[in-house]
């Protein structure tokens, strides 16, 4: 594997391969610069399509891109077409489920005994409908056979909302208050997606849960965020299996 990219750090079976890209060492120019996956950010498609090559070439598996639109939508994993969804599943190994952000936090999960694996895309409208609920569903497993890892994400000291988005959270689970702490923008909140997800996954039984920590917009040499510079590329986390 690429020495820049990252791998997921959580006891998964050894059958059951990660991989996280950088936006380092690739084919874009600026502002995509340079390993940029996304085809819908403006980018050359030339240069998308050989940054996606040699991904492929590199973990020696098929990733299944997404049109990604914020929806709550898992569909079984299928390389050979673009799905309009934000999280995809398989039990065919050398097939990649992989999840395209910027900023949003990247679920990867699969089961104990790695036979299926699934990765969602997890903005907060995302996880407010319940995408890791509906993807947890699609694979049909136990929800308490099921591990979870949390990939790179705006960070709680740089994701501020409004209080509608605080509302929304807490209309489902008093308990997400304690992922909100006061901005200095009147009338904002500082949110943490990771303590979010946290709580959604933990309500529906699953219990062994990983990462977080990584956040993207403090972190401009290894990632891409939208919320930083508008105009950027996509980084990628993949999960697959052997």
């Amino acid at each position: 594997m690429n020495s820049l990219w990252l791998e997921a750090d959580w006891p998964a079976p050894a059958n059951v391969r990660t991989c996280i890209t950088t936006r380092q060492d690739g084919h874009s120019q600026m502002p995509w610069d340079s390993f940029n996956l996304g085809d819908h950010v403006g980018d050359d498609p030339q240069h998308v399509a050989a940054n996606r090559l040699m991904l492929q070439s590199t973990l020696g598996c098929r990733p299944a891109w997404l049109e990604q639109t914020h929806s709550v939508l898992a569909v079984r994993a299928q390389p050979d077409q673009i799905a309009q969804a934000d999280a995809s599943w398989t039990d065919i190994p050398g097939i990649a489920c992989a999840i395209m952000t910027a900023d949003c936090l990247p679920v990867l999960l699969c089961d104990r005994s790695g036979s299926r694996i699934a990765a969602a895309h997890a903005g907060w409208r995302g996880l407010a409908n319940g995408v890791l609920e509906q993807t947890v569903d699609a694979l049909g497993l136990p929800a308490t056979e099921l591990m979870a890892w949390m990939g790179p994400a705006i960070g709680p000291q740089a994701f501020e909302v409004g209080p509608e988005v605080r509302e929304v959270f807490i209309q489902s689970d008093t308990d997400a208050a304690l992922a909100f702490k006061a901005s200095s923008r009147p009338d904002h909140f500082l949110a943490d997606i990771y303590h979010l997800a946290r709580l959604r996954l933990q309500t529906i039984g699953v219990s062994q849960i990983y990462g977080g920590g990584l956040c993207t917009l403090s972190d401009p040499d290894r990632f891409y965020s939208y919320r930083r510079d508008g105009q950027t590329g996509r980084f990628a986390s993949l999960i697959w299996l052997t």
